[in-house]
């Protein structure tokens, strides 16, 4: 029989135990937010600086409640044919040609019907029959406009959306609800206060290298430590991205699989691409000095 959420999610503890069990280490207070976020339940609004792990904690939320996870991307000029639905034209087309060739009489409403709808991610995590939740992850929610905002208020709101065509559809099983920002721009206070809150902060050294050698378990724990460490140092230099858990996680990748055993000088000039992405944050980190990022 499945355990249902409140036997899976009994308490923060718990929940943290399972995401330590999926290798997502995740502190008390990310814990207590996705505890309550299942629970009571509403959605989860997750900020914080590019690789903290704001999107894989919707991931590792999924995994726990061994259910699926329906990921939207946010870009620029997003609109609802992309988030929710759109009518599959193609399959309209011929169903005109089928009556045609039948003598029959479509009426515009034959053709704006369920089996004519393509789902896209809103649709599919209101509809997933359950038992358990599916997941919504609207990921970097601050890189669409205000008009995209506008929409997701019903969502958010009454786990439900309108469609003309067809009416109101509401989720038999409303969906857990995370949302990811990079705080490029400030969301307005209609949406965040349909939200829980949590802002990620990079973790302590020691969590970090716990993260990294989860993800990149052939590594050494000293290695580990000394990519850890300079990820940190880099993160004091006035770079245009400071590197988080993600470029940690590749750089101890690259170094692994280069057959290196630990981060010299010469390692860091090899390898520093995997962590810093711009030419002038190269060349900040290398006039600071390659000694300095890998041993300090």
């Amino acid at each position: 029989m499945t355990a249902g959420v409140e036997e899976l999610v009994s308490d923060v503890e718990a929940l943290r135990r399972h995401l330590d069990a999926g290798d997502y280490l995740a502190d008390e207070g990310l814990a207590t937010a996705m505890f309550c976020a299942v629970r009571l339940p509403q959605a989860l609004l997750l900020e914080g600086e590019p690789g903290v792990g704001k999107t894989e904690a919707a991931k590792a939320l999924a995994k726990v409640l061994a259910t699926p996870m329906f990921r939207l991307q946010c870009h620029e000029g997003i609109d609802s044919a992309a988030a929710l639905y759109e009518w599959n034209y193609p399959r309209q087309l011929l169903a005109i040609r089928v009556a045609e060739t039948q003598h029959r009489d479509l009426v515009e409403t034959d053709l704006f019907q369920r089996q004519f709808l393509i789902s896209r991610p809103l649709l599919q995590a209101l509809e997933h029959p359950g038992p358990r939740p599916a997941v919504l992850l609207i990921d970097e929610v601050d890189r669409a406009d205000d008009e995209f905002e506008a929409f997701l208020l019903e969502l958010l709101g009454e786990a439900s959306v309108t469609i003309p065509e067809l009416g109101t559809v509401r989720a038999q099983v409303p969906p857990v609800v995370v949302l990811t920002s990079n705080r490029t721009r400030d969301l307005h206070d209609a949406l965040k206060r349909r939200c829980l809150y949590h802002w990620i902060e990079y973790p302590e050294l020691e969590r970090t290298v716990g993260i990294i050698r989860r993800r990149v378990p052939a590594a050494s724990a000293t290695l580990a430590a000394q990519v850890a460490a300079a990820v940190g140092r880099l993160r004091t230099l006035k770079v245009q991205k400071p590197p988080g858990i993600a470029e940690a996680i590749n750089w101890l990748t690259a170094i692994e699989l280069l057959g290196l055993d630990r981060l010299d000088q010469g390692v860091a000039a090899r390898t520093l691409g995997s962590v810093l992405k711009y030419r002038e944050d190269l060349e900040l980190a290398c006039d600071r000095g390659l000694a300095w990022v890998a041993e300090g």
